[in-house]
């Protein structure tokens, strides 16, 4: 059998590309001037400077940020809780991935830290957790101490964020 004989012409139209008048779909408005609609950081902002990248280690969600405060801790838990998540503690003395007994891409060393006690599955008030970030913080002064949260549902953690870095002295 020969390609010829597989080969059937195709009826109907074919794309040939977007209509002559295609300057209907993005029509602009040129009544307010260019220069009006953009922002600019003028010399009066003042900005905070956030994570200093030298000799530094990036670590999880908000650790960009200066310490938090136990309220600000209690909100973030408050809305773990309120969205029906699972507050958990770990801790480490590094405190981020690096790479020790193998350079294959993928493999961390430092991947998991250790789970301080069970994750708090009947947790319905911030304090339960506060009390226990502070045991934790007692027991290890020296560690690097992150909040997660886990969604039993879909079987995942939805947020992290580190509570505690170590004073280098």
């Amino acid at each position: 059998m020969s390609a010829a004989s597989f080969s059937a012409p195709v009826a109907g139209s074919c794309y040939v590309g977007l209509r002559p008048h295609s300057s209907k779909l993005f029509q602009m408005k040129d009544s307010v001037a260019w220069s009006q609609k953009t922002v600019s950081n003028g010399s009066k902002t003042r900005c905070m400077k956030t994570w200093n990248p030298i000799d530094n280690k990036k670590f999880e969600t908000l650790s960009y940020l200066p310490p938090l405060t136990d309220e600000s801790i209690a909100k973030e838990i408050d809305y773990m809780i309120k969205k029906g998540w699972i507050p958990c503690l770990e801790f480490d003395t590094v405190g981020y991935v690096y790479r020790e007994n193998s350079r294959i891409p993928n493999y961390y060393d430092g991947r998991y830290w250790t789970l301080w006690k069970l994750p708090m599955f009947a947790c319905n008030d911030p304090s339960q957790v506060l009390h226990e970030i502070q045991e934790c913080k007692k027991t290890y002064p020296n560690a690097y101490i992150r909040c997660l949260a886990f969604d039993n549902l879909k079987q995942a953690q939805c947020m992290s964020f580190v509570i505690q870095k170590p004073t280098i002295s």
